[in-house]
Order: C-alpha cells, then structure tokens, then sequence
C-alpha cells in the first residue's frame, strides 16, 4: 500500500471508531484501533518498499524513485525492507551516473541481512564494478573475493568473470 491508500483507511478507520464508540460497539472499537495500530506500524517500518520493488522489476524507475522518496526516514524500516530500499536506491544513483551516492547506497545494503546468498551477490557486484569504474583495481578485487564465497548464479559467475578479466587488463 501506498502513503495515500493507508491514510485513507485511515481516515474511515477513525469515522468508523468514533461511530463505534458513540454506539456503544465496543468490541468493534478494539478491533478498528488493532487496524489503525497496523497500519501506522506498516507504514513506519514496511513503507512503500514492496511497491517500489515491484516497479523496479518491471524496469519503472520513475515510479520506484516516487515510492521511495514517500518513505521519510529509512532508518527506521525493518532490515528485511531496508536492504532492499538501498539496493534500489543504488541501482537509480547508478542509472543516473551519480556513481558516489550508489557506492554510498551499496555500502549500506552490504552490510545488511540478506536472505538468499545471490542477493548480496548483487550488491557485492555492483560495488566491485562502481570500484572498477572508479579505478580502484585493489578494491575491486577484494569485493570479488567475497562475491566468491557465495552461491552465485550463471549469470553472476559470467559478470564476475568480466568483472575480472577487465581489473587484470588494466592492472597490468
């Protein structure tokens, strides 16, 4: 759910509260203020990060970069929402050559949880090939070094590959 729609449940949640109460429902009233706790607590830690990673990989960014910018600060999301949030955030730096903040963005999502091995893969690989960029071959090559140790995809193996063939090129 996006910022609006919750506030408009929101909206008829406290009607519907204050009908409730003014009837004398007051089972009811327990169950409408269960819902407005849910939703304000969704929207502090859940944000719009499931929205915008739909869009995301529908290839959107405009609208991934409209979802993101509703949540007001990220700190506060849950890591399995957070991780995900700065890849995102990331990944647009990166399509639009803003090269530090991607790195910026990366650095943080490699330190969160993630949970499967090909995802932290990504980001891992997106940081050796900004550092590839950037000239940085002995970074690079550390983040490779890591990127190896996980479960990679045949995908990932071929980009790590390139990956390397490139820092090897220029290093010599």
């Amino acid at each position: 759910m996006n910022t609006r729609f919750r506030l408009v449940i929101l909206v008829f949640a406290v009607i519907a509260l204050a009908y409730c109460v003014v009837s004398g429902y007051y089972y009811t009233c327990v169950y409408i203020l269960g819902l407005i706790g849910y939703m304000v607590w969704s929207q502090y830690r859940d944000g719009t990060v499931f929205l915008a990673t739909q869009a995301f990989h529908k290839q959107d960014y405009e609208k991934t970069k409209r979802l993101l910018s509703e949540i007001k600060n990220p700190d506060h999301l849950r890591k399995g929402r957070r991780n995900f949030y700065e890849f995102m955030i990331g990944n647009i730096a990166l399509k639009d050559n803003n090269i530090e903040e991607a790195e910026y963005h990366f650095q943080l999502a490699s330190r969160l949880p993630w949970r499967k091995d090909n995802e932290k893969a990504m980001v891992l690989i997106n940081l050796a090939n900004i550092n590839l960029r950037k000239k940085e071959y002995d970074r690079t090559e550390v983040y490779l070094g890591v990127v190896e140790k996980l479960k990679l995809t045949e995908r990932q193996k071929d980009i790590v590959q390139k990956i390397k063939s490139e820092t090897e090129k220029h290093k010599n």
